[in-house]
């Protein structure tokens, strides 16, 4: 197809998603008076969902504020969101939102933000929070925001989206943005919900959630998912396609799994929280060398946490939060290599796998001086008593790796919003960190937020992050093949924003961000010369700018509409060459139309990747990606019932691959579905 046709094919697909939403309008008019304001959120009406004005996010500064006040750059997804847009991940969720992309491997997700996603990096560079809680672990960093994201994505209320740098507050991995799950209250259930999905290739999930708020004011909430795919049955890779491979053919191997436990109880000042998830993953890419086809090479992911709040207010207006928690994380991965050499096959279980424990406190005080200062003081401690590291071969046993580390780090911080006049706020935060592995880091961030009107916001930020060597890093070592090397430094970014948002007439919003951000000491792998074995070091600089821009609308009858699109030009400084896997434009659009206003809405999601460069120098031509949902929640009100079709158009399309990949591309799934039903059960 010549690049001609192609251009004409995507403006068709365009017009016809616009001409698709545009044929629902008429109905639009059969609709229902509004009904009672229910309690929660995430039950609102879209009449009343219309109404809503400016949000308000809590872990830009660790407190409440509104987003125009916050000294970064805010998208809050809700759960009403989540749900008339068919989202089944974080990933989708975060794929949604401007600025971000994500690439996908067939094993884990990896999100991309403000041009910055290397390939086979497992989102360490974001730091990932359930409900104030670090959830990146302590061998990789890692942030899993796939189907590995050990809670089930409609426990979420919403999704806080903080941009840029904030080592200020949260010290390490907070490098390019911080993602806040805020999970639902016992409140929004007040009884039993049962919800029940089928989707393409076989993926039936089953989720059982219990709420309840008791007399005396305590609360609690359960729930328990399961969710099986057997994934693709045939897949082709033109890279393996030879009679020793199966024509490149492989079959029933991609296989995905997943188990989710959750539980939070409230009891006066006390808030008692817990979360498991287990995911299993069948590679289906024979990476790292692997044979092809042979389904026993998978990968597991194990996550807990047990964690204890306390908050209250104490003398002179202080409020105090404490916090103490355990972490448990585990990954196991088998792979199965051919020992023969080209002979006889010799097929033997290589095992690769990791544990991580730590346990850690933070303590909060927080308190606001005479209407005009905000002042956040910190304080956080992590112990991480077990990051162990082990593979080797199984029958005939042959260990390659038995390493046990532990360490600690702590860190403090203080934070201050002066408010210099009613409409000029001065954010200024500092935090000091101290790691066993590399000595101490500071970090800074100041912002200056003006409101020339009602309504008008302009935000001049500055900010400090840093990443510290993860074990993984610091400590794998294979005999022969690869060497440690515990003398990393962190790496480290510097980050300047000039944010624009205009709020008109109560129902229109226009965003406007320009950035750029230099990141030096990245830690890449490298061959050392003097002994050919590979090893991690603090190598590569790169530099970023880009323009992010932004209109949403919200409107009565339900109506509400959202365009985004970012420019970004992301380099290395040492080659001038723009990174692999980083798209020059993104661009977002949602449309949600009422057809019978609160009862039936049909969303349809329009995401468009441009080109971009895989490891060896290649172009993964750019993509546009619709997605339609339809969300019934008829009667009786107890039952909700939505229906979402994934690439609409089922175009093919493929990301970049990574070093441990054959493949120079990945393909990615076509024309895909998913019927979703929720039954609640109200006491």
């Amino acid at each position: 197809m010549s690049e001609k046709d192609a251009c004409r094919r995507t403006r068709v697909k365009w017009l016809t998603a616009a001409m698709l939403v545009v044929s629902l309008t008429p109905v639009a008019a059969q609709e229902q008076p509004p009904g009672e304001r229910p309690a929660d959120l995430s039950a609102l009406s879209l009449e009343e969902l219309s109404r809503l004005r400016i949000d308000s996010v809590y872990a830009a500064s660790q407190h409440s504020q509104k987003v125009t006040d916050a000294p970064s750059s805010i998208t809050i997804v809700t759960a009403d969101d989540i749900r008339r847009f068919g989202y089944r991940t974080l990933a989708d969720v975060l794929r949604s939102v401007r600025g971000f992309y994500i690439t996908n491997d067939r094993n884990y997700s990896y999100l991309g933000v403000r041009g910055f996603s290397r390939p086979g990096d497992y989102n360490a560079r974001v730091l990932l929070l359930v409900d104030g809680h670090r959830l990146n672990d302590n061998i990789f960093g890692a942030a899993l925001i796939g189907t590995e994201f050990p809670m089930d994505v409609d426990l979420i209320d919403r999704v806080e989206i903080i941009r840029g740098p904030s080592s200020s507050l949260y010290g390490s991995s907070a490098f390019f943005a911080v993602i806040n799950v805020i999970t639902r209250h016992a409140d929004s259930l007040n009884g039993v919900e049962i919800q029940s999905s089928l989707a393409s290739f076989g993926s039936p999930k089953v989720r059982a959630s219990y709420g309840r708020r008791f007399a005396a004011g305590s609360a609690l909430l359960l729930s328990a998912t399961r969710y099986t795919s057997q994934g693709e049955r045939e897949l082709y890779f033109s890279e393996f396609d030879s009679p020793a491979t199966n024509q490149g053919i492989v079959r029933n191997a991609d296989a995905d799994e997943y188990s989710q436990v959750f539980g939070r109880f409230v009891a006066g000042h006390f808030t008692i929280q817990g979360l498991h998830g287990s995911r299993r993953k069948v590679i289906p890419t024979a990476s790292f060398e692997t044979v092809f086809g042979d389904p026993r090479s998978d990968t597991i992911e194990r996550q807990s946490y047990v964690d204890v709040q306390y908050e209250r207010t104490i003398a002179a207006g202080w409020t105090l939060s404490p916090r103490a928690f355990v972490d448990q994380y585990a990954y196991d991965g088998d792979y199965v290599y051919d020992y023969s050499g080209g002979g006889t096959p010799l097929l033997v279980v290589n095992k690769d796998f990791a544990r991580g424990n730590w346990w850690g406190t933070e303590l909060k005080l927080t308190r606001t001086f005479a209407s005009r200062h905000t002042v956040a003081l910190g304080a956080e401690y992590r112990n991480n008593f077990r990051q162990d590291q082990y593979n080797y071969d199984d029958e005939p046993y042959q260990s390659y790796l038995d390493d046990h580390r532990s360490s600690t780090n702590w860190g403090v911080y203080v934070q201050d919003e002066i408010t210099l006049r009613p409409n000029l706020l001065l954010n200024l935060g500092l935090r000091h960190d101290s790691y066993d592995t590399f000595g101490a880091t500071t970090n800074p961030r100041a912002g200056l937020i003006y409101h020339p009107r009602e309504k008008s916001t302009i935000k001049v930020l500055y900010g400090q992050a840093f990443r510290a060597p993860n074990a993984y890093e610091l400590y794998w070592h294979q005999q022969d093949v690869s060497k440690a090397n515990p003398l990393l430094r962190p790496e480290r970014n510097k980050t300047a924003e000039l944010v624009f948002e205009q709020y008109v007439g109560g129902h229109l919003r226009f965003a406007a961000t320009g950035f750029h951000y230099r990141t030096n000491g990245l830690i890449s792998q490298d061959t050392d010369p003097a002994d050919a074995l590979l090893v991690y070091r603090n190598l590569e600089s790169i530099r970023a700018t880009g323009l992010e821009l932004e209109a949403e609308g919200q409107w009565a009858r339900g109506w509400r509409t959202r365009v985004g699109h970012t420019f970004e030009r992301t380099r290395d400084q040492a080659t001038g060459l723009t990174l692999s896997n980083s798209p020059a434009h993104l661009t977002k659009a949602v449309l949600l139309a009422p057809i019978a206003h609160d009862r039936l809405s049909a969303g349809l999601e329009l995401q468009q990747v441009s080109a971009r460069r895989t490891l060896t120098g290649h172009v993964v031509p750019g993509v546009m990606l619709p997605n339609l949902t339809l969300f019934w929640d008829g009667v009786p009100r107890p039952v909700t019932l939505s229906a979402t079709i994934y690439n609409l158009f089922n175009a093919s399309y493929a990301d970049p691959g990574s070093e441990e990949h054959r493949q120079d591309a990945l393909r990615q799934y076509g024309r895909t579905f998913r019927i979703d039903l929720t039954v609640r059960f109200r006491r």
